[in-house]
């Protein structure tokens, strides 16, 4: 196993030799071990698969290394993880003007960002993950250090004059003074994980204060009025400034739980270090247990849906869930499934476009950046 393997199991991976604790997790969340005499078969379709989108993303590129706008950083960075994720090297001419123009958009204050945008952590975030992903030279070190500090100036905290009390407080919004939500907060921990920061760090455990409370969930965690009107265990947008979710209110003033942020939430809890036996953890197991489906994003439809898919997949694979039952007793084998179902969906050009346009996935690129991230979860190893 080489360097960059250890490191990768050790920020990502959960050991798989305690037996007794996984045997436990069984009984208790409904994880089954995956049996399946079809995985050959079905890591040959993600092959081509993958290789047709990765065809497409190669000739969609612009020729100053941008995906979609030279603008949005954001976009280039998904469309590169896209690329590196299934095996397309880091020397690989595409890959090498996309690094090129991210370079471009590091800026004095160790963030990553178009500064006339607004999506200043969304964009910071995800080039942190594309530089990590082509780091094996060590050649980004810095810009990652220094994309960290940036990150840690954008959460909210003491620094902002809040209270823990505060639903805002340890979130992160798409810029310095923007609403925290768990969208950005996930984002916020995955980069701050990838660069080092360990569990039990302030800004990872104020980070979870604020994942916390946006589940509806009340818990000694989650105080805040929304979490027993629901009380389902799903999560939200965000409790702060009122309180925002995208699935919309309940009859009693609720924030409706959705599928996207449920897988958020649920991944952004393991990454800061809480247990699969926690409440927390079992009640969102739950939920997505009750609402397991890869036809829609579970609460907002066809909305949203390849960000979706993405998280989804990357939730069960850090989780370590292979085969998962639902509430009625019903076996899923989730790689599967959504494999099947993003072949449906493949176009003849390679590309995946989402109908429902909201949050930029009618654009074909973003779309198939998050396809590609997703598929190899699903492969058999």
């Amino acid at each position: 196993m080489t360097q960059r393997e250890i490191m990768t199991k050790q920020r990502f991976g959960f050991s798989r030799t305690f037996t007794g604790i996984l045997a436990l997790a069984i009984l208790t969340t409904g994880i089954l071990p995956f049996k399946s005499g079809h995985a050959n078969e079905l890591d040959k379709k993600i092959d081509r698969m993958t290789a047709k989108g990765v065809q497409f993303l190669k000739t969609t590129q612009s020729d100053d290394g941008s995906w979609t706008s030279a603008t949005a950083p954001g976009i280039t960075a998904l469309c590169t993880i896209g690329l590196l994720k299934n095996g397309v090297d880091a020397s690989d001419p595409n890959v090498t003007k996309a690094l090129k123009h991210l370079e471009s958009y590091v800026q004095k204050d160790g963030g990553i960002y178009y500064p006339q945008g607004r999506h200043r952590n969304y964009e910071t975030c995800l080039t942190l993950l594309a530089f990590d992903r082509a780091n094996e030279d060590g050649r980004y070190d810095q810009a990652i250090k220094n994309a960290e500090k940036f990150l840690r100036g954008l959460q909210w905290d003491k620094g902002e004059g809040l209270e823990e009390s505060d639903t805002a407080f340890g979130g992160a919004g798409y810029g310095k003074h923007q609403r925290p939500d768990l969208s950005n907060t996930q984002f916020l921990i995955e980069a701050l994980k990838v660069a080092g920061v360990k569990e039990d760090d302030p800004a990872m455990q104020n980070a979870l204060k604020f994942v916390s409370r946006t589940q509806n969930l009340e818990t000694e965690h989650n105080n805040t009025p929304f979490a027993a009107k629901v009380n389902d265990g799903g999560f939200y947008y965000t409790p702060a400034a009122g309180g925002t979710s995208q699935a919309g209110l309940t009859d009693n003033g609720g924030l409706r739980s959705y599928a996207s942020m449920t897988y958020a939430g649920l991944k952004s809890m393991i990454y800061a270090g809480v247990k699969k036996g926690d409440p927390r953890v079992k009640a969102a197991f739950d939920w997505a247990r009750r609402n397991y489906t890869v036809k829609e994003n579970p609460g907002m439809g066809q909305q949203g849906l390849y960000y979706y898919y993405h998280t989804f997949a990357k939730t069960l694979n850090v989780m370590e869930v292979d085969q998962l039952e639902d509430d009625k007793g019903v076996k899923h084998d989730w790689k599967s499934d959504l494999v099947n179902k993003l072949a449906a969906e493949q176009q003849k050009n390679g590309s995946w476009v989402n109908k429902a346009e909201r949050w930029y996935e009618g654009d074909p690129n973003l779309a198939t950046a998050y396809a590609l991230m997703a598929l190899p979860y699903c492969r058999s190893e």
